[in-house]
């Protein structure tokens, strides 16, 4: 049992220490959520009153018309409306939008999408994320697919990344 819990504590280091060059640069944002856009994307009310969109990082929700887009919005929604949010961001996308990992409390609300089976973890965008997300996201996007919950429960669910085309 020694060796077990000791083998724990080196791999929880290990990861730490691979997260480490991503939180050197890493930026954080906290405010009030005051909109939410879709499953993916959202709108928070820093201290200053300045608006910020936001992209949440790692995954990729259903596009509207999609099937279960309109269920990702109300999750994101349930997880962050009006609520005080702390965001963890290092870079912005195309469109301005800060991508970063939502938190509340102590809960990552972009992988609790992933786990209840409402988007994908977005594999192309994997080494933006740290070690231990990218182990965690992937867990959890393997556990929705095979309970199957959410869009997981659909025969054939499109990826939005192909859906845009």
């Amino acid at each position: 049992m020694l060796m077990s819990s000791r083998a724990s504590r080196v791999t929880s280091l290990l990861l730490l220490l691979l997260s480490l060059p991503l939180l050197a640069g890493a930026q954080e944002l906290t405010g009030r959520v005051v909109c939410v856009i879709d499953g993916d994307t959202l709108v928070l009310l820093d201290a200053s009153d300045i608006q910020h969109k936001v992209r949440l990082a790692g995954i990729d929700c259903p596009e509207r018309k999609q099937p279960w887009s309109v269920r990702a919005k109300e999750a994101l929604s349930e997880y962050s409306f009006d609520r005080r949010v702390t965001v963890d961001w290092n870079k912005r996308d195309r469109y301005k939008r800060i991508v970063g990992k939502v938190i509340r409390g102590d809960r990552d609300v972009n992988l609790s999408l992933v786990r209840d089976g409402l988007c994908w973890w977005y594999r192309k965008y994997a080494d933006e994320q740290s070690a231990v997300d990218r182990m965690l996201y992937e867990d959890a996007e393997r556990q929705a697919r095979q309970q199957p919950r959410g869009l997981w429960s659909d025969p054939n669910p499109v990826p939005p990344w192909e859906w845009r085309k």
